[in-house]
């Protein structure tokens, strides 16, 4: 089989076993009480993400080839999904946030290193059949997307998106990948390197980068905007179904198939990614970060005012500028930061980047979401048109701030 079809086979499961769950699960959390909790679930994937893809980027760098390694992983974190889904069935309307929380901690434990070496494994592969990776691996990538969509829409369909079912569907595909992964190409290990010291191998060299001001600037910022990152993964679905208690939008398409209208989200990542290049040639990487920032606002402000009715329109609308919003500063503020480091840094200051926005900020902004939302509950009703109105003027207040202290030199925001 042609290489590039086995590698988008490979992005396609990796990516579907994120989407069985990552944009459901606080719907199910809600039917089983846990309403409360549901930050802390989306928050432990910042947490691990802090510190687990180190440690299992170590071990496939010196002991275990990558592909063994993603296989492995995807084996043991679908089986605590599995185990997930077991307890939960068991227990019944008597689910406990310790125990199935610690089942989910563990599976997202090894799943969220499975991302960077799900890359590792394509970018050896196509390297060692000569091919660019720069222009064959973005192709590859969108396959990602298409299975995160996939298993949304195959969740939703299934009507998982209220049960445990969604963690039998994550638990499936992680077991399929495990078995694909003995069809990849191999990736050589290194038993030759130095031994990593702590410092490196956690990317930590690069905090020194905080001593010049403009990236001490733009990391702080970038873990303000980080806060935003999880908040309607965690949020969108159980604000979208709560409309089913109102008669009038009760036998609504958005109600009854949240994850299929949120799904527009990724739709509008893929397309959002063609435009890039362009908006970044002709206004330039701060002003393309701004247009993201303030894109959250219109974000946050359009779930703030609309419905699943007549005002399903602001719903759609807010879908759609969700890519402009996560992809024009993920991939800008990487390019920034590749830009303005020195090149023995570039990959630990990539890693601090992502510390800063998925790690730190991504676990304060849910957690600091849930206490919002907790706080606007009474009864089992949350006030959500308050709570998404607070969010957005949370991130104009971050956007105006970042367009009035953000000055770097024009040379380090053309590209």
């Amino acid at each position: 089989m042609n290489l590039k079809i086995r590698l988008a086979i490979m992005n396609f499961l990796e990516f579907a076993v994120w989407g069985s769950y990552l944009t459901s699960m606080g719907t199910y959390l809600v039917q089983i009480g846990l309403a409360q909790e549901i930050g802390w679930f989306y928050a432990m994937q910042g947490i691990v993400s802090i510190f687990m893809p180190a440690i299992i980027g170590i071990i496939a760098d010196r002991w275990i080839p990558a592909q063994r390694m993603l296989g492995l992983c995807h084996l043991i974190a679908g089986l605590f999904m599995f185990g997930a889904a077991y307890y939960a069935t068991s227990a019944g309307d008597n689910v406990s946030f310790s125990v199935l929380f610690t089942f989910y901690s563990f599976s997202v434990g090894f799943f969220m290193p499975t991302i960077a070496l799900s890359y590792s494994v394509a970018y050896t592969g196509l390297t060692n059949v000569h091919m660019d990776t720069i222009k064959d691996f973005p192709p590859i990538r969108v396959f990602g997307t298409i299975g995160f969509i996939c298993t949304m829409w195959l969740v939703d369909l299934m009507g998982f998106q209220s049960n445990q079912y969604q963690f039998v569907a994550s638990g499936v595909v992680g077991i399929i990948l495990f078995l694909y992964t003995f069809t990849l190409p191999s990736c050589p290990i290194n038993h030759d390197v130095e031994k990593p010291n702590v410092v490196d191998a956690f990317g930590l060299r690069a905090f020194t980068l905080f001593k010049q001001k403009k990236l001490a600037i733009f990391f702080i910022f970038s873990m303000f905007l980080g806060v935003s990152l999880q908040i309607t993964n965690g949020f969108a679905n159980p604000f979208i179904t709560s409309f089913k208690d109102i008669p009038e939008y009760a036998g609504t398409f958005g109600v009854n198939h949240a994850n299929i209208l949120i799904s527009l989200s990724q739709v509008s990542e893929t397309c959002c990614i063609l435009l890039i290049p362009f908006c970044l040639k002709r206004f330039g990487i701060k002003n393309v970060i701004l247009m993201a920032m303030f894109a959250w606002v219109l974000r946050f402000g359009l779930f703030s005012i609309g419905n699943p009715g007549s005002g399903v329109w602001m719903f759609v609308l807010s879908m759609i500028v969700y890519g402009v919003a996560f992809d024009f500063f993920n991939i800008s503020g990487s390019l920034f930061v590749d830009k303005v480091t020195d090149p023995k840094l570039r990959s630990s200051a990539q890693g601090l980047f992502m510390l800063m926005t998925n790690g730190i900020g991504a676990t304060i902004g849910t957690l600091s979401a849930q206490a919002i939302i907790n706080s606007y509950t009474v009864d089992g009703v949350t006030e959500w048109q308050k709570c998404w109105f607070i969010f957005a003027v949370y991130a104009l207040v971050v956007g105006l701030a970042f367009a009035l202290i953000f000055r770097p030199k024009k040379e380090d925001v053309k590209i």
